[in-house]
């Protein structure tokens, strides 16, 4: 595959990777050990697959992609605080699995890269979520701060005054960082199995 046909084939895998993240994002699961306005998806799935395939500013673009059409879709740009969250908590999960990932393009390699990816991710919706997102939540929607911590407490009555006497810091500690964690491997593992026997394939542009 020349230069030409190699550029025309990424910009399209990255075109139908972020149609399918965009899909994605409207299948969500509740779960019973997490408050009723976080839900499970794998949006990330693509990106993350992208981060593989194309190198990790790919992975940023879909990501990027996606949540702009969904703030179209929605027609809240001035108030996307979820889809802000999920582009930062996105992005820093390809970026670093991709980087990872390009110094071993092996399965083990993947898995590594998979899993350091989604421990970064873990980090970063602390501080986020602790100063931008909520803080959002509470200026742009109007719900209350201790609204939001009490929908954590009728999950774990305990939680606003453990581990710290930060409500907010321990229920972001206790549920958010392990939930995006765990999230993360989810969708490293799904899109190492979906990517690795694919891989020749995309390399030679699907031949």
């Amino acid at each position: 595959m020349n230069k030409s046909s190699r550029k025309v084939f990424n910009l399209t895998l990255t075109a139908v990777l972020s149609a399918v993240a965009f899909v994605l994002m409207f299948v969500e699961v509740p779960l019973p050990f997490m408050p009723a306005f976080i839900k499970f998806d794998i949006s990330d799935l693509p990106a993350l697959f992208g981060a593989f395939a194309l190198g990790p500013l790919n992975g940023v673009l879909i990501e990027l992609i996606k949540n702009i059409l969904h703030i179209l879709l929605k027609g809240t740009a001035s108030a996307a605080v979820g889809e802000l969250s999920n582009f930062i908590l996105g992005s820093s999960f390809a970026l670093a699995t991709g980087f990872i990932y390009r110094r071993k393009k092996t399965l083990s390699g993947a898995i590594i890269a998979g899993a350091a990816g989604a421990a970064v991710m873990g980090m970063v919706c602390l501080p986020i979520n602790y100063f931008v997102v909520y803080p959002a939540y509470v200026k742009l929607y109007g719900l209350p701060l201790p609204a939001i911590i009490g929908m954590y407490e009728e999950i774990f009555a305990p939680i606003a005054e453990m581990p710290t006497s930060n409500s907010l810091f321990n229920c972001l500690l206790v549920f958010n960082v392990p939930f995006t964690f765990a999230k993360g491997v989810i969708d490293a593992l799904l899109a190492t199995a979906v990517y690795k026997p694919l891989e020749k394939y995309v390399n030679g542009g699907g031949r």
